[in-house]
């Protein structure tokens, strides 16, 4: 049985690839997001979302997925597994798959398919894709390390494809599985 979840406050921050946010309530984040294409945009999609809430100081744990996001974005590798977030309003099918993918290390890239797998005999690759599609947490539930069988797949975050290449290049991400010539190609 899901919930709505109560969000106490938003804050946008600066990253290596422009402004995000996040949104966040006494349970853990409510919401991540990416940066939008035109100016004060992000902003005004935050104050609509949350009214009544307002932009304020982030809470503790908030303000360390900050710092953990944006070093991150920044191209450290930092896993994001520790931050909190509040599951309230998600369904049960959509919180299995949200859980393996956040199994996925920075640097790493899995198919639809494997994450079908895992989750469980209900899941497709297509299911996996659909619940991907609709995640409030982009970077802290790695929607981005999920790839189509021999290609990149869709994003559904601003920007699409295009930013989805940006967070694997900033990763230096490739393919789980053993090491392939473009492995050693990368190593100095």
């Amino acid at each position: 049985m899901w919930r709505m979840s109560r969000t106490n406050g938003y804050a946008l921050f600066a990253t290596a690839i422009g402004e995000c946010a996040l949104a966040w309530s006494d349970i853990g984040l409510t919401g991540v997001w990416l940066p939008e294409a035109r100016p004060g945009v992000l902003r005004r999609k935050l104050a609509q979302r949350h009214a009544p809430v307002a932009e304020g100081e982030p809470s503790a744990a908030a303000a360390a997925a900050i710092d953990a996001i944006t070093r991150l974005l920044a191209g450290t590798r930092v896993e994001l597994d520790d931050v909190a977030l509040d599951l309230g309003a998600i369904d049960d099918f959509r919180r299995r798959v949200y859980a393996v993918a956040r199994t996925i290390g920075p640097g790493r890239v899995v198919s639809y398919g494997s994450i079908a797998r895992l989750v469980g005999s209900d899941a497709s690759a297509r299911a996996v894709g659909q619940a991907l599609g609709a995640n409030p947490f982009p970077i802290v539930v790695p929607c981005h390390r999920v790839v189509a069988a021999g290609a990149l797949g869709g994003f559904s975050a601003p920007g699409g494809v295009a930013v989805k290449r940006r967070l694997l290049a900033i990763e230096d991400a490739r393919a789980d599985g053993p090491p392939d010539l473009f492995d050693a190609l990368r190593r100095p």
